[in-house]
């Protein structure tokens, strides 16, 4: 895959499928899954991005995004499993009940 142009449309494909997954899933779970492809995509199209413009600065800045978004897949995860032990669902539309 050498054609930064390929891999823009290959990073849209991949952004487009993660946010029909958060728009239209309920499960938190899949959400947080749909939001790591979503932050993949946006990495690959740094890449290529940094390959059409011949700077390291793409690639420096995915590293960056791939960092926190291993932090914000752990917060999330702990927040999805704290939920599901005093619900017992990961189901979305239960949120409501956390703010009575």
């Amino acid at each position: 895959m050498n054609d930064p142009w390929l891999m823009l449309i290959v990073s849209c494909t991949v952004f487009v499928i993660g946010l029909i997954g958060v728009i239209f899933r309920k499960n938190l779970l899949v959400v947080l899954m749909s939001i790591e492809l979503m932050l993949n995509a946006v990495n690959l199209s740094f890449v290529a991005f940094s390959k059409i413009h011949h700077v390291l600065d793409g690639q420096i800045n995915a590293l960056f995004v791939m960092t926190v978004a291993a932090a914000e897949s752990a917060v999330g995860l702990g927040l999805v499993i704290a939920m599901f032990r005093t619900l017992k669902t990961a189901d979305s539309d239960q949120i409501q009940m956390l703010r009575d």
